[in-house]
């Protein structure tokens, strides 16, 4: 009896908890504070969590307590599958928590900065992601007074629209009026690139080099 107290060996439904809330928490502050979230999470986050997680393992399985290894292999499988389906959603999630943090700051950025040419929208560099040979991917905070882009946002398909100097990615809408845009990778708002965003390229609807 008094060992049973001494070693107890019972499942702990609170470490999956644990493992779910830490993955959440991470995560969305990469999303909101740190670039190349995704990239930081895989290449630090994840082998120091797991690598805690092993530990604590052995250490469960030299005490002769299997019930204690199965809610650490919980924990472990609730952080990764709560890690996946976040970063699943990481093009949205990432834009909408900033902007919802930070958008006073960033509509006064904006709106200080200079008219763009070429009558494309006004716009500012936002956000930028890509390491070594991977990049840079860049988004850009843009402001639409006639919501020109609210049937690009619902579109899922890629082309140059109205206001925009060549083919995007992407086009999100944060509220009325201010809209961010992404850019394909290695794409920057007025260069002449692949797709050449210098604002003299294609007409709207005309097909990307990208697809040639």
């Amino acid at each position: 009896m008094v060992e049973e107290i001494d070693n107890p060996d019972r499942f702990n439904w609170r470490l999956p908890i644990f493992g779910a809330a830490g993955a959440i928490i991470v995560l969305l502050s990469l999303f909101v504070y740190g670039a190349d979230a995704s990239w930081l999470h895989i290449l630090v986050v994840i082998p120091i969590f797991c690598l805690s997680c092993l530990i604590l393992l052995v250490v469960a399985a030299i005490r002769k307590r299997p019930r204690r290894c199965l809610s650490i292999l919980f924990m472990v499988a609730a952080f990764l599958a709560i890690s996946v389906a976040l970063f699943s959603e990481e093009g949205t999630l990432r834009p909408a928590l900033r902007w919802l943090l930070f958008s006073h700051r960033y509509e006064a950025e904006l709106v200080a900065a200079p008219n763009a040419a070429n009558g494309d929208l006004k716009h500012i560099e936002w956000d930028v992601s890509g390491w070594g040979p991977v990049g840079p991917t860049i988004v850009y905070l843009v402001f639409d007074q006639a919501d020109s882009l609210s049937a690009a946002a619902k579109s899922r398909h890629s082309r140059r629209f109205s206001g925009l100097p060549c083919e995007v990615a992407r086009v999100q809408r944060l509220e009325l009026h201010w809209y961010a845009v992404t850019f394909y990778t290695e794409e920057r708002w007025g260069e002449r690139n692949r797709l050449d965003c210098s604002g003299f390229g294609s007409l709207v609807g005309e097909e990307s080099p990208l697809h040639q």
